[in-house]
């Protein structure tokens, strides 16, 4: 088998696939610096004879499938395979796997480093100190820029998935509490407690948005649960924009209803007059979608892939195939 390779795959992961299907076709699409689109993916799979396809980024479109029936599996080194067009991909009869969790550990630690760079004024008081303002013997630096520790904090997660749970290891041994909310998933551990959305919202010092995208999420998080955060709660996204009413944050920091925010992730990328608004002001800590920018999530992925096409071929494991391609459908349809 032909497998062509356009996502970032790192020469060990490479080598494993190439022993067991044959022949590797590595043409990753940072070469071009942008993914390919569908003709060109259409064309690359024509002219490589290719009849298996790893992506991240590319047009995977029912066009793309059409034109390349006879693949024997689509492997995408995503979370959730978005940019495919899977319901396309299971008429045809063709598996399509994803790389879930691939960049929890990223972006928890991503997560941690801006929460306490928030909570602790620190990029203001690095501002500050650049702009030559200590004076001799005053203590304005003590006083202005004093912030919080996490250790005691109330951390809510809206979604519960691998990200979240990965945060919630990491930031329960400050210590701090850990709220979620869930419909999918009830965790064994009892230092998690499954609440209310609202109950989650009322609660926690600081709410992090774990949530993919769908008819039931897109803009679920609005004034009347943002309205029910406490005054010196800080939100966090990490996850999807447009599962937010960015209007009904906005209001909310510029009004001091909550104390700031913490933003990855925008409506428009690049980001357009609201999303700016967010960006610029003071009690805002944005970032340019970087939370899962590390290159260990580009070795993650290859070996969470490489797993799953082993259970799949190797292994016999035939149910990887219906689960996966079942479970986008559902989310994609819910």
């Amino acid at each position: 088998m032909k497998v062509l390779i356009t996502a970032p795959y790192h020469d060990k992961a490479q080598e494993a696939l190439r022993k067991q299907f044959g022949e590797i076709i590595y043409k990753p699409w940072k070469l071009q610096e942008r993914a390919y689109n569908e003709q060109e993916l259409i064309n690359l799979i024509l002219e490589t004879q290719a009849e298996a396809l790893i992506t991240e980024h590319d047009e995977v479109t029912a066009k793309v499938i059409e034109a390349a029936a006879h693949l024997q599996f689509i492997g995408v080194c995503r979370g959730t395979p978005s940019n495919v067009a899977v319901a396309a991909a299971t008429e045809k009869g063709i598996p399509v796997f994803n790389t879930p969790a691939r960049n929890a550990q990223a972006v928890a630690e991503m997560f941690i480093a801006n929460l306490v760079n928030l909570m602790r004024n620190t990029l203001p008081a690095v501002s500050w100190l650049e702009g030559e303002n200590w004076e001799a013997g005053a203590h304005t630096s003590y006083l202005q820029f004093k912030g919080n520790e996490i250790a005691g904090k109330t951390i809510g997660m809206v979604g519960f998935g691998a990200v979240g749970q990965t945060i919630a290891n990491l930031v329960r041994h400050f210590p701090a509490e850990i709220l979620y909310y869930d419909p999918f998933y009830t965790s064994e551990d009892e230092a998690y407690k499954k609440v209310t959305l609202e109950e989650l919202f009322q609660n926690s010092d600081v709410v992090s948005i774990h949530l993919p995208v769908n008819k039931e999420t897109e803009g679920l998080i609005g004034k009347s649960l943002i309205s029910l955060m406490k005054k010196d709660a800080i939100f966090v996204n990490t996850a999807r924009a447009v599962v937010v009413q960015r209007e009904d944050l906005l209001y909310a920091i510029k009004n001091e209803l909550i104390r700031g925010a913490i933003l990855d992730v925008f409506d428009h990328e690049p980001p357009d007059e609201i999303d700016y608004k967010l960006i610029h002001h003071p009690h805002v800590l944005a970032t340019p979608h970087i939370a899962g920018a590390t290159f260990e999530v580009e070795d993650h992925h290859a070996d969470i892939m490489n797993k799953n096409l082993f259970n799949f071929y190797v292994e016999g494991n035939r149910s990887i195939r219906q689960l996966v391609n079942k479970e986008v459908l559902a989310l994609k349809a819910s």
